[in-house]
């Protein structure tokens, strides 16, 4: 279930209230549960051949379906990270810094779980924890980073309507958040 914290500690757990709270941004987030759920052992997996990776995709097809009327995408791929993952620590550095992009991004968390921030108009900060059989989409041009948590595990549906929609376009927006909870609870941020 997805948690957002807010600059003043604030934590909500509710998606309605989520959802209200990341509505100045447009930011969609709701619950899609796996409608094909005989893929669970292979969301387990670290390690995926094509033909499972396939095997998922076609597990979570209704909703690309949807998507691809009620938003225009054209295709999807799955994204498998883990410790092992060759390219997890460049994914890491690429999108842990403030950017926006072109296109929408949007997910829909298979297995594991992640990080998402964001700068709201004010310039204020929060970061919302989206997992398992949560979908999200953050709008073209909304200021946020992206990031793992410490588990390293993510499997995940990547929605896309253009090429190079997703190209981060970095912003020069420090992000203070993590400082700041840090400062209030040592040892307790992830």
């Amino acid at each position: 279930m997805a948690r957002l914290q807010l600059e003043d500690s604030t934590i909500y757990t509710n998606l309605g209230d989520i959802a209200e709270e990341l509505a100045p941004l447009n930011i969609e987030i709701r619950r899609l549960p796996l409608k094909k759920p005989h893929t669970t052992e292979l969301l387990a997996q670290d390690i995926l051949t094509l033909s499972q990776k396939e095997q998922i995709l076609a597990a979570a097809d209704d909703y690309f379906e949807e998507f691809k009327h009620t938003a225009g995408y054209q295709w999807r791929e799955l994204t498998v990270l883990h410790p092992g993952s060759p390219y997890l620590y460049a994914l890491i550095s690429q999108f842990d810094r403030c950017h926006t992009h072109l296109d929408d991004e949007a997910l829909y968390i298979l297995a594991g779980e992640c990080i998402f921030g964001f700068v709201l108009p004010d310039g204020s900060q929060m970061e919302l924890i989206v997992e398992a059989q949560d979908y999200i989409n953050v709008p073209s041009g909304v200021e946020h980073w992206f990031r793992p948590t410490g588990s390293l595990h993510l499997k995940a549906v990547r929605y896309f309507t253009t090429v190079g929609g997703w190209m981060p376009q970095y912003t020069d927006t420090e992000i203070y958040f993590r400082k700041a909870m840090a400062r209030k609870y040592p040892g307790n941020c992830s």
